[in-house]
């Protein structure tokens, strides 16, 4: 995959986002999916900042509200693009070491932590569409055709 495929993902990635937090909003707040949106938003800001070569700045398994997710949202995609639009295409086999939240050193490349960060997401998304639907609520329509179909990702 190019940047501009990248790009895409994770524009994809942050209308999905907006999508699942319009949901819960619309069904109620419940527990269990701001836990996991809340996950979901922790995750991807803490792959950027090991990207980065930062220090995690939030938990894992963070306390958030929905206006807080509201508010990270953008923030985090915005600070996705402009971390892609400084690479190139051939900067994406290069590795990097990080720990995880366990402390264990790894290395990988950033073509594999942001097909990661992408996948992870997608899979707490359905998790949050299962409780909801669980519960008697309506989750939202992520899919990736529908958000390219109604020209919602460029």
């Amino acid at each position: 995959m190019t940047v501009a495929d990248y790009l895409r993902q994770f524009s994809y990635d942050e209308w999905a986002n907006s999508e699942v937090l319009a949901a819960i909003r619309g069904a109620g707040a419940d527990e269990r999916s701001l836990q996991l949106l809340g996950h979901i938003l922790s995750a991807e800001r803490l792959w950027l900042e090991r990207l980065q070569q930062q220090q995690p700045s939030s938990p894992v398994w963070p306390n958030v509200s929905l206006e807080l997710c509201a508010t990270q949202i953008p923030e985090i995609g915005r600070r996705w693009r402009e971390y892609l639009e400084q690479k190139k295409d051939a900067d994406l086999t290069a590795a990097i070491s990080y720990k995880n939240s366990k402390g264990e050193p790894w290395t990988s490349t950033i073509t594999d932590v942001l097909t990661h960060v992408m996948m992870h997401s997608a899979y707490h998304r359905g998790q949050i569409a299962s409780h909801m639907r669980e519960t008697g609520k309506t989750p939202a329509y992520t899919d990736f055709i529908h958000a390219a179909r109604q020209g919602r990702i460029s």
